[in-house]
């Protein structure tokens, strides 16, 4: 690991402790790992006693590969966004995610306040985080931890929605600009606004919170 690495592995570590003990202080569950090795292994040790699992749209599960490592577990793993789906099995799956024995998401950004802060399309992922399944874990690398709510908010529109969007492949006009212009698309992923003040007593939340750079 070269000096800029180092730097930036000091610098994440020390925001996501200081944003996990806020969010203890919130009721959140939160551990904070130095890897994706790490945090991946802690992830597959809480999905151990889960048969059913839902996945939300996450770049960081991904690069994390937890789908993969769960593949040939014989669980029942509901991802709507496997590329062979059709639009109706999509929705089924998406309404099957509700009420899993666990549902991995990743949020789009944390506040050193301790609050969770995500902006949905759809608002299936949404949901499930706030309440249906039985246990919910969310992984974030420290990039998205933010100062507050405003910051975050901020933060999703202006980075990660046109970002989402263009990956996609959505007809939207931050897709185009990379700007966000407050539209009315059809495909406009920016409808449903969450914020996670406390965690929520009846859907007990783990955050991993990874001192490295991932997802959008």
């Amino acid at each position: 690991m070269g000096k800029v690495e180092e730097l930036y592995q000091w610098f994440y570590q020390k925001r996501a402790e200081k944003c996990a003990q806020a969010l203890t202080k919130n009721g959140f569950h939160v551990q904070v790992f130095p890897d994706t090795t790490s945090a991946a292994q802690r992830v597959l040790e809480l999905c151990r006693e889960a048969q059913s699992i839902g996945f939300g749209g996450s770049l960081t599960l991904g690069q994390l590969g937890i789908y993969k490592a769960l593949r040939d577990s014989g669980k029942t793993l509901l991802h709507h966004g496997l590329p062979h789906l059709t639009p109706q099995e999509r929705m089924e799956i998406m309404r099957q995610q509700q009420t899993c024995d666990l549902f991995l998401s990743s949020t789009n950004a944390v506040t050193l306040d301790g609050k969770l802060v995500n902006i949905d399309g759809t608002g299936n992922r949404v949901s499930a985080i706030s309440f249906g399944p039985q246990k919910v874990v969310v992984v974030a690398g420290a990039n998205k931890i933010v100062a507050n709510v405003e910051d975050a908010i901020q933060r999703i529109k202006e980075y990660a929605a046109p970002m989402n969007s263009k990956r996609l492949g959505f007809d939207t006009p931050c897709a185009t600009t990379g700007f966000c212009a407050e539209c009315s698309s059809p495909r406009r992923i920016c409808n449903i606004v969450t914020v996670l003040e406390k965690c929520p007593p009846r859907t007990p939340i783990h955050v991993i919170l990874v001192a490295q750079s991932l997802g959008l």
